[in-house]
């Protein structure tokens, strides 16, 4: 039995952009509107969810419902266009919106089961085909929308999609364990950060006030001295993607000749505060310590700030100032540039004031984060092998291998289904 493979398009309901609305009026009414920084490993997190104000009429017509899925129409990094997530309500019982620079696919439930297409757009697959779309779209940094909608979607019956999900679903359970442990070692720092250091918004240990751009703290955007330097010379190369937002780390080892990278780059070295300075990326928490470069220095995407560290601060305590939810929420307020396009100018970190702890003191909380990134180390096997596992089941699901033997047990009521959908879709069955 083949399966068809169907254009997006006539597998959905609909399909729109959503809307931002207007500043809240923080008077009960505002409703909260999803944006492509509350999509995370391919699900959402709403700990970060923006409140708008949003006419009723248009509240009624971007309503999410069960089953929605939500996808990044147009973003600063191109790696994020096309991430995902389905949305189910949450027991808030709130009604929840979506922003401007995503788009809602409503699939039509009488063929396709929206957690059947969700795991699809996040196979390997769908992205090669997304990939595919990037490169034959130059400079890719908004969805193609209409191509999207065309790409083909493999189309089993609803019973044999039902159990695809179902085991992938048990697979899919075991990394949502793993990523729970990890949020829990997560919020260690920021905790431990807190707590030897007090609330940097009161300073209640009354550390001495400084400003981050005091060359005594830290040097923004230092310049590179290509003195000695020859076209050959071999250095360490960092793209925005491989930087992990998860446990704020490198995650590439790419290497590059000095000739290639003079110009339009990022210049840093080793022991360098990486912070990305373009939504989402910034609020998403892609930041990381520079570490063992090749020849001590690194150049990477023109979407970093460099932090450098001065005598009255260590790279650590930086690295963690910078990715509190509470400094990325000032940093967001401080924007310049057009929606999608947003940047942190160089003079809010410039200008920023923070107590400054003893040294001593943010000697002992490096110390505490090496341990910690440690143990991220040792349990990446762990990580990699999960998902892993559950790419090979993603493959393996849209070929049809995962479930050829169940399908040959139920090939007679898979036939009649296949009759169904085909009538629903206007289209001939092909044994």
């Amino acid at each position: 039995m083949r399966w068809p493979e169907i254009p997006l398009s006539i597998l959905l309901e609909d399909s729109q952009n959503g809307i931002w609305g207007s500043p809240p009026r923080e008077d009960g009414s505002d409703l909260p509107v999803l944006r492509s920084t509350n999509i995370h490993n391919a699900a959402l997190v709403l700990n970060d969810v923006a409140f708008r104000s949003v006419p009723e009429k248009s509240a009624k017509r971007y309503k999410l419902l069960d089953g929605d899925i939500i996808v990044t129409t147009s973003s600063g990094s191109r790696h994020l266009i096309g991430k995902n997530a389905l949305f189910q309500q949450p027991e808030d019982g709130q009604r929840y919106l979506f922003s401007n620079f995503t788009l809602r696919l409503r699939p039509r439930r009488d063929v396709i089961s929206p957690r059947y297409l969700h795991l699809y757009l996040n196979s390997s697959k769908a992205k090669a085909e997304l990939l595919r779309l990037q490169n034959t779209t130059s400079g890719l940094r908004n969805l193609p929308i209409p191509l999207y909608l065309a790409q083909a979607v493999p189309l089993p019956p609803l019973s044999e999609q039902q159990r695809i999900v179902e085991i992938l679903d048990q697979a899919d359970a075991l990394r949502k364990k793993r990523a729970e442990a990890d949020a829990k070692a997560a919020r260690i720092l920021p905790a431990l950060f807190y707590k030897m250091f007090g609330d940097p918004a009161t300073n209640p240990k009354g550390w001495p006030v400084k400003q981050l751009g005091d060359p005594q703290v830290t040097t923004i955007n230092p310049r590179f001295s290509s003195a000695g330097v020859s076209a050959n010379t071999q250095f360490s190369f960092l793209p925005m993607a491989d930087v992990d937002e998860v446990w704020g780390r490198t995650i590439g080892r790419q290497v590059r000749s000095y000739s290639d990278v003079m110009r339009g780059f990022t210049p840093f070295q080793d022991s360098d505060v990486l912070f990305a300075k373009i939504t989402p990326c910034m609020q998403n928490g892609k930041a990381a310590i520079a570490r063992n470069l090749v020849n001590g220095h690194g150049f990477g995407s023109t979407e970093f700030h460099i932090l450098r560290s001065g005598p009255l601060a260590t790279p650590e305590w930086l690295y963690a100032l910078v990715r509190l939810l509470w400094f990325k929420k000032q940093a967001e307020a401080s924007f310049t540039g057009t929606v999608g396009q947003q940047r942190v100018p160089a003079d809010f970190l410039a200008r920023y004031t923070i107590g400054c702890p003893p040294i001593g003191l943010q000697r002992r909380f490096a110390k505490a984060l090496v341990r910690l990134q440690e143990w991220v180390d040792q349990t990446d096997q762990s990580r990699k092998s999960l998902e892993n596992l559950f790419s090979v089941l993603l493959y393996r699901a849209f070929t049809g291998d995962l479930t050829a033997k169940w399908r040959e047990a139920h090939m007679k009521e898979l036939l009649e289904e296949m009759e169904q959908q085909a009538k629903a879709l206007n289209l001939r069955v092909e044994p």
